[in-house]
């Protein structure tokens, strides 16, 4: 019950979630963590039935948006006093990307896959194996389904803090790094996935760059862009369609990453553009973060 409460509100009862002896931290609300306990027996361990019990109480439906007078009283919300505000964890972070995109595979159960990942990990690291990446759907399935060597982790993973496998962790640090940020700018996954998203975008909305914005914004971060984040992102997006418009080598060059068979119909500058600007909301820190 613990982990779960951690899972979404970034903190267990229990700060300790990896200890619960003698030596954890004294859990915040003993009373609720007892009775979720006893209600999770009482459901036959039906694990779904606690998520939706969580999720739908008011406690978890807050705002995470605090007054600094709350944040310097009770900075890791121990109090419960708003709502979540931590970052996704790394599987979660590239199944957004996917799912947001229309390219996340929803078939349940099957095989491991193996996804992008960059040449030489498996051979640098003394394996003895080589990585021959996947074709076609199997390149937009889970995270959960991706193959895992725990003498050679996906390093995308890795630099969002998911562990290496090799023994049993049951909390995660959560570290913030440069490392990061290039990820979401370079790593193929994403910027496929931006480059589908920017070529739904055109075909609904045309040549209406402001609504371009507000579509991918909504579909990466959950609410609608606030005017100055709408200025910013429509001035981007006119800045790179400039840009490509007299760098078409460039923008080809840019839109040919991915397995993804691109949509030729339509023009490359206007893709390529719209591309730049859905990475950059990407890295936007509501993209990452949940609240």
């Amino acid at each position: 019950v613990n982990r779960i409460w951690k899972q979404h509100f970034g903190r267990g009862l229990v700060a300790t979630v990896e200890y619960f002896g003698a030596q954890g931290r004294l859990p915040t609300h003993p009373e609720l963590l007892d009775w979720l306990a006893g209600h999770f027996i009482e459901s036959g361990w039906d694990r779904k039935a606690l998520h939706k019990l969580i999720l739908m109480s008011a406690t978890y439906r807050q705002s995470s948006v605090a007054s600094p007078e709350l944040v310097g009283r009770d900075p890791d919300n121990s109090l419960l006093a708003r709502g979540p505000k931590h970052r996704f964890g790394a599987e979660v972070i590239r199944d957004h990307a996917l799912a947001a995109s229309g390219l996340l595979v929803q078939k349940v159960g099957g095989p491991s896959v193996k996804p992008y990942q960059p040449a030489g990990v498996w051979e640098e690291s003394g394996t003895g194996k080589t990585y021959t990446q996947d074709k076609g759907d199997k390149l937009y399935r889970r995270s959960l389904y991706t193959f895992w060597r725990r003498t050679a982790p996906p390093p995308s993973m890795l630099t969002f803090d998911a562990t290496s496998r090799e023994v049993c962790t049951a909390k995660r640090e959560t570290t913030t790094t440069p490392l990061q940020a290039l990820v979401l700018l370079n790593d193929p996954q994403f910027l496929e996935a931006a480059r589908v998203l920017a070529e739904q975008t055109i075909r609904t909305h045309g040549d209406n760059l402001g609504a371009r914005v507000d579509d991918a914004f909504r579909r990466l971060t959950g609410r609608p862009p606030q005017p100055r984040e709408q200025e910013i992102l429509t001035r981007l997006l006119t800045e790179q369609l400039d840009y490509f418009k007299t760098q078409p080598e460039a923008a080809a060059k840019y839109l040919a990453i991915g397995e993804r068979a691109r949509a030729a119909a339509l023009p490359t500058e206007q893709v390529a553009a719209t591309t730049v600007m859905i990475s950059a909301v990407m890295n936007h820190d509501e993209f990452v973060m949940k609240r």
